[in-house]
């Protein structure tokens, strides 16, 4: 499996007990298992939901599912 299609994968496992719509970068730090600290891990890349965080916007939010997280991340991450 490619890089980018394990990171979006445990995203989404990440969140799959969140409640959508996120509104705040707040709320969604507070959905992912471990806060911030949740780690996400493929091949040699490893990445925080905090410094996944940093590549979201206000203007990203809100999120109305953990598929569109996912998908943001990745793609601001350019994986």
């Amino acid at each position: 499996m490619a890089v980018r299609d394990e990171i979006h994968r445990q995203i989404v496992a990440g969140l799959k007990d969140a409640k959508f719509p996120i509104n705040t970068p707040e709320e969604l730090l507070a959905a992912f298992p471990a806060g911030a600290d949740t780690t996400c891990k493929a091949g040699d890349l490893e990445v925080t939901a905090g410094e996944a965080g940093k590549l979201l916007t206000a203007e990203d939010f809100p999120f109305k599912d953990a598929k569109q997280v996912a998908d943001t991340i990745v793609d601001r991450a350019g994986l």
